[in-house]
């Protein structure tokens, strides 16, 4: 029935493939096309490759090149070549360069040599330098000294906010500060207006190229000078007073190869700027003998750095995942290290009433309370530990050591009180700041009642410890960028300097 549907042409068409197939069959065509196959992928696995012949190498013999009248810029009837005519002797082959020494090996070498700058450092050199020495022969300073402190002794005591302004006080204070041993670093503690704060165009700076990691204002009360540090490894200096029309007042290093995790300005002697870096190095840039030296080295990074204030000679630093290490400046050898969480470490802080209390926060979620004292055990208990439902990105002590506050990727600021750190309050703030702003880190004034945090819109947002809210924000004009990172003067009262992801600094002042 199929057969009787098909047209003529079909059959036809039918009857030659059958005819053509019967003829292929007679031939043996299949089967010899089977054999060729088989030969064939026999042929290939047996081939052998040739081995290419080594290159010869270049001759040493001079190359002569033969140049017309013309690209000579002759003229045709001049004489010809004669003896004229021009050698390239064959390069000969470079010695194999030594490798490059790591960067975890580094030993000292010249500000001069890692300075980026334009112009010349050494206003910054004799600025720091001279306000970082002692006068010793002041006998007067030095007479009051201890009543100085036993002022200091009984404000901390009585947990009152204080502060002082007489002229006699200030020197003394700032003689404090360049000891090297004996005496404790002084924070002036006291209120502050927040409708007075205000941002001026002219503490508007833009200190280091790309994004901030890590501010500091030098603690002293005779100059202005703010430290920045980015994620190229590159450390900027503002010497804010020195600003005019001929020097910007800017002062760019090169120190690190990665990401700079902390900046440290030792408060006994203010020629020693202590910085860490992911690339796994501490060094140390001694002002005074114009040097970066190489405190201390690991594989691992190290993502913050900090310091007792009353030991100059040691520093602390989280290294790798979960670990935090102590190291004697004088030798360069860590005398001690614990493991204090699952991951790493974001931040460490020391309170300034017992300086054997320390804070620490993690990208595991949790921040704790550490008595240095008990760290003797080979997994040590902490005092306290609050728990966030994401990465905690800092956990900063109050000026008094009476609270804690941190902050969390969960959009809370977590706040800490009571005798033993057990009230626990959560803020909320929105901390969600991307991948292309450094995270927000809360950070305390100059009293226990505010907390200065920044937001997307440009802005400070003040945070009340008693009202648990934010009551105020800092706003200015004059701010295209988002701040980020913070440090209050540890000396001047309404001074706060606000670090962007555009390498700029900006500084909230408050009237003098």
């Amino acid at each position: 029935m199929a057969t009787e549907k098909l047209t003529e042409y079909e059959r036809r068409r039918l009857e030659t493939i059958k005819r053509n197939e019967e003829m292929l069959v007679s031939l043996k065509i299949h089967t010899r096309l089977s054999e060729l196959s088989a030969a064939f992928k026999r042929q290939r696995a047996e081939k052998s490759y040739k081995v290419s012949p080594e290159k010869k190498p270049k001759s040493e013999e001079p190359v002569v090149i033969r140049r017309s009248l013309r690209t000579r810029g002759l003229p045709p009837d001049a004489p010809g070549l004669g003896d004229e005519i021009i050698e390239l002797r064959a390069k000969p082959s470079k010695p194999n360069s030594p490798p490059k020494p790591s960067p975890h090996v580094l030993g000292p070498f010249r500000m001069r040599d890692a300075y980026r700058g334009s112009g010349s450092d050494e206003a910054l050199i004799k600025t720091i330098s001279r306000r970082s020495q002692v006068n010793s022969s002041d006998e007067s300073v030095n007479g009051q000294e201890n009543d100085y402190k036993d002022q200091i002794s009984s404000g901390l005591h009585d947990g009152s906010d204080w502060s002082y302004s007489n002229s006699t006080v200030r020197v003394l204070e700032d003689n404090l500060l360049g000891c090297s041993t004996g005496c404790e670093s002084i924070r002036v503690k006291g209120s502050v207006d927040l409708g007075s704060l205000s941002l001026e165009p002219e503490n508007i700076a833009r200190v280091v190229p790309g994004r901030i990691m890590a501010v500091r204002i030098f603690p002293s009360t005779e100059m202005t000078i703010i430290a920045a540090g980015n994620k190229f490894g590159d450390v900027g200096f503002w010497d804010v007073e020195s600003r005019n029309e001929d020097r910007d007042g800017i002062y760019l290093y090169h120190p690190h190869t990665a990401p700079v995790s902390g900046i440290l300005v030792q408060p006994f002697s203010l020629s020693k700027i202590y910085t860490s870096s992911y690339d796994g190095l501490v060094r140390l840039m001694d002002v005074e003998k114009e040097v970066f030296d190489l405190i201390y080295s690991s594989n691992d990074a190290i993502f913050s750095l900090s310091q007792q204030p009353n030991d100059a000679n040691s520093i602390y630093f989280s290294e790798g995942n979960g670990v935090v290490k102590m190291c004697d400046v004088r030798v360069g050898n860590t005398s001690a290290s614990w493991n204090l969480h699952e991951n790493r470490i974001n931040s460490v802080d020391f309170n300034s009433a017992n300086a054997s209390i320390m804070a620490t926060s993690s990208t595991e979620g949790t921040a704790g309370v550490w008595d240095l004292r008990k760290m003797h055990v080979d997994k040590p208990k902490a005092l306290k530990m609050v728990c966030h439902r994401r990465s905690v990105q800092s956990a900063y002590f109050s000026p008094s050591g009476n609270c804690l506050a941190t902050t969390s990727f969960d959009n809370n600021v977590a706040l800490l009180s009571g005798a033993n750190f057990e009230d626990i309050s959560m803020i909320r703030h929105d901390n969600q700041t991307g991948r292309w702003i450094s995270s927000f880190r809360a950070v305390w004034g100059w009293n226990d009642s505010y907390i200065y945090v920044g937001n997307m819109k440009r802005g400070v947002d003040v945070l009340c410890t008693t009202q648990k809210r934010i009551i105020f924000t800092l706003q200015s004009q004059h701010a295209s960028a988002i701040p980020c990172r913070f440090d209050a003067h540890p000396h001047k009262i309404g001074m706060l300097a606000g670090a962007t992801s555009g390498g700029q600094i900006y500084i909230w002042t408050a009237p003098s």
